[in-house]
């Protein structure tokens, strides 16, 4: 059993809550039992450490069994080394370290993608690991971050996608511009998201068409420069007396209203 919290490799385990750490290593963390389930159903030669409780061994045993299966024996922690190499407050006992596995915009738009998400700056981890689980439970083919949006392999995005980060391809690190470029060349069509298009129902002609949809920042939206790279301009309509819509909310309808068109 490992009980040193302060060990090199504990510490090592709670640094890949840094993107500096995951860029040098190439490694993320997967925390809660769930999460690290998609990660050894869908993806499983990924998976490098997987520690657990007592606790959490006795409740989750067949995801020991699964990674002994893979290769991966997991390995008893105590709870407060646990809560050390977490990046939640209450971790649920379970926490396993994967390498990443970046696929570029090219790769992605190569499977013959038909919806696709692109976020531009889009910052918070909550709403970028909201909008990639929705992404897979539309049926999207990726999910393309842009620009200074937050790190796919971020710990607060990979739990809020609860595993849909193994099921859906997601590239990062480019430009808006290069992205719509290469969403372009591949046939689809860009809808941007934006307070000032035309409500999302007066388009549902286009939708059956392969779109990417363009995200902006949560705060300040997209900038008229990119807004003009988009072939149409569209808006969630907000029927009550809601001041605003939360962006992953948003993204979230958009994306499933061009999945029932498309499979109309």
């Amino acid at each position: 059993m490992i009980d040193n919290p302060r060990s090199p490799r504990v510490r090592a385990v709670a640094k890949l809550a840094k993107r500096s750490a995951r860029a040098e290593t190439g490694l993320f963390l997967v925390e809660g039992p769930q999460a690290v389930s998609e990660a050894l159903a869908f993806s499983a030669a990924l998976l490098v450490d997987l520690f657990m409780t007592r606790a959490a061994l006795d409740r989750y045993g067949e995801l020991a069994r699964v990674a002994a299966a893979s290769g991966v024996e997991a390995e008893t922690v105590t709870e407060h080394v646990l809560e050390t190499m977490a990046d939640t407050v209450t971790p649920q006992g379970v926490v396993a370290v994967c390498r990443e596995f970046p696929v570029s915009v090219d790769e992605l738009l190569a499977r013959g993608a038909k919806l696709v998400a692109i976020l531009d700056e889009v910052r918070d981890p909550g709403n970028a690991g909201t909008i990639i689980r929705a992404a897979d439970a539309a049926g999207a083919d990726g999910v393309i971050l842009t620009g200074r949006s937050v790190d796919a392999y971020n710990p607060k995005v990979v739990r809020s996608t609860t595993g849909s980060l193994f099921h859906v391809a997601v590239a990062q690190g480019g430009t808006l511009d290069d992205a719509i470029a290469a969403v372009k060349g591949a046939g689809l069509q860009v809808l941007a998201a934006d307070i000032a298009g035309d409500d999302l129902p007066t388009v549902r002609d286009r939708l059956a068409a392969p779109t990417a949809w363009l995200f902006g920042n949560e705060a300040h939206g997209l900038t008229d420069e990119s807004l003009a790279l988009a072939d149409h301009v569209v808006r969630v309509p907000i029927y009550g007396h809601a001041e605003s819509m939360n962006l992953a909310t948003a993204a979230s309808v958009c994306l499933y209203e061009s999945a029932f068109a498309q499979r109309a």
